[in-house]
């Protein structure tokens, strides 16, 4: 299969100092069996390590290489703005995702998807089950940090809170990013609920690919007050921008006035903590 062609799916990968994992994450996706044109855009984003050795390594070994459309950025522009500016290189009618610590399984992971979503116009997002690898232990998990929905879901059930690990998700590639995009602190979820629009999200119940957890993992193993704070900003930007339901606003404000209520609890907890120390001395 030539790229020469319009490509039916880009896959959008962003890398950083995951020498130790990309070539993984690169074949998961050229090994990929399909009826249709793929070009995988690869952003490297000014590693530090032998990330880019790595990835000159397979475009000039892997005979599906030509597959690859690589850019290795001389500066570092951050997590986020190196996420949209490979967004905007795919012009795919369909967009999967994969960072460049996880990988894809299964050979037929994107037929699947695609095929699901070329027959259903009325719905946008298709996504599949994962396994976790805990990268410190050396083994892998089953799915703890996702919660469990039906294989149909809505914008009020993203609204709730992410469900969807980037590795598995296809998107039909029919919205732009917004400018406010890229002042929130996560990208995916976000992202789902710019892209879901007025469509529906299909589960497929298969694990087709591995969600690497680390000591460099930017969500995974962060403080549950880093990911509180960060969920406060990205509802802000939600709630000021997103042109939805009325449902939708008021499943986000509850999520909102949820973690306002949780740090209200956290400040006055630690007042009680310093105020029983204090009457001790």
């Amino acid at each position: 299969m030539s790229n020469c062609n319009f490509p039916k799916v880009s896959v959008c990968m962003i890398t950083y100092n995951h020498e130790n994992f990309i070539r993984e994450a690169i074949e998961g996706v050229l090994m990929q069996v399909c009826d249709f044109e793929v070009e995988l855009i690869v952003a490297n984003d000014c590693s530090t390590d032998k990330t880019d050795r790595v990835i000159q390594d397979i475009i000039q070994n892997h005979p599906n290489a030509s597959w690859i459309n690589y850019t290795n950025h001389t500066q570092n522009k951050g997590m986020i703005p190196n996420f949209i500016w490979a967004m905007q290189q795919c012009i795919g009618e369909y967009i999967a995702l994969c960072e460049g610590d996880d990988y894809w399984t299964d050979t037929f992971k994107l037929k699947k998807q695609v095929d699901f979503l070329e027959r259903s116009e009325d719905y946008n997002i298709c996504f599949h089950n994962v396994k976790l690898f805990n990268q410190a232990e050396n083994r892998f998990e089953n799915d703890n940090i996702t919660r469990n929905v039906h294989e149909t879901s809505y914008i009020e059930d993203l609204a709730r809170g992410n469900f969807i690990h980037t590795p598995s998700v296809v998107l039909r590639n029919n919205f732009t990013i917004p400018k406010w995009y890229s002042k929130s602190p996560i990208g995916d979820w976000i992202l789902y609920m710019i892209a879901i629009k007025d469509k529906k999200i299909k589960k497929l119940d298969k694990i087709m690919a591995v969600y690497r957890v680390h000591e460099k993992g930017v969500w995974v193993n962060k403080s549950q007050e880093y990911k509180d704070e960060f969920t406060k900003i990205s509802i802000n930007l939600l709630l000021k921008n997103l042109k939805s339901k009325k449902e939708v606003y008021k499943i986000l404000k509850n999520r909102l006035g949820n973690v306002n209520n949780k740090k209200l609890n956290f400040v006055k907890l630690l007042e009680l903590i310093k105020n029983k120390i204090n009457s001790k001395s």
